[in-house]
């Protein structure tokens, strides 16, 4: 049997937390910035918790961690 191998791309992007979440960035923040609100800009720093609907597929890409 191989060894499961974790892909890099998402464990660059995502966190795992003690509780069994995954934790990333928001999308959106990188150019066209001049255009959107301040609002929106401060609340694209903040990160947020990967949803139910895709935690499975992401566990997938994150098999140890």
């Amino acid at each position: 049997m191989p060894k499961v191998k974790t892909s890099k791309s998402a464990s660059k992007r995502m966190r795992t937390t003690g509780t069994g979440k995954v934790r990333r960035n928001r999308a959106g923040k990188s150019h066209l910035l001049s255009c959107k609100t301040r609002k929106r800009k401060r609340l694209l720093r903040q990160g947020t918790v990967v949803d139910g609907a895709n935690l499975k597929r992401i566990r997938h890409l994150l098999p140890n961690g």
